[in-house]
């Protein structure tokens, strides 16, 4: 599982601290932020981010505002919610503007890794179909 890059994006530094521990033991390369704003920031400098899990209820930029602006920039790129303080609405806000999936806090650290494996494969399945649709376009061009 080394080849899946994982950004963690909580503002409670025990948490990620122990995260990024539990999730690099496991094989993950593991990318920390501690704000949205942080995390945005992360993205836009970094390539190879697979999967971010974020989340919901945070100081600032919080998870719900993040991930529109996640989804916006990066559309490929796939998001787990996460959070002590779940409700309904947040959960079916955070699918409708395009979450992975949503876990409560604290997880299961083998359900976590399930979730992240399902959104990496799903992000690698679009980067290939875009793929392929570019090279079919260039075919389909040299053919006129």
């Amino acid at each position: 599982m080394k080849d899946i890059r994982v950004m963690l994006v909580d503002d409670e530094v025990p948490f990620v601290d122990t995260m990024t521990k539990r999730l690099t033991k496991r094989g993950l390369d593991v990318v920390t932020a501690f704000s949205g704003a942080e995390a945005l920031e992360k993205l836009d400098g970094m390539k190879g981010v697979d999967v971010v899990v974020l989340d919901v209820k945070m100081p600032g930029m919080d998870g719900i505002e993040t991930l529109r602006e996640i989804k916006s920039r990066f559309p490929l790129l796939e998001v787990i919610m996460l959070t002590g303080h779940a409700t309904v609405e947040t959960a079916i806000e955070g699918m409708k503007l395009g979450a992975h999936d949503y876990l409560m806090k604290p997880c299961d650290i083998e359900e976590l890794l399930g979730k992240v494996k399902e959104a990496r494969d799903k992000k690698a399945r679009h980067e290939q179909k875009i793929i392929e649709a570019k090279a079919q376009s260039i075919v389909l061009r040299r053919g006129d």
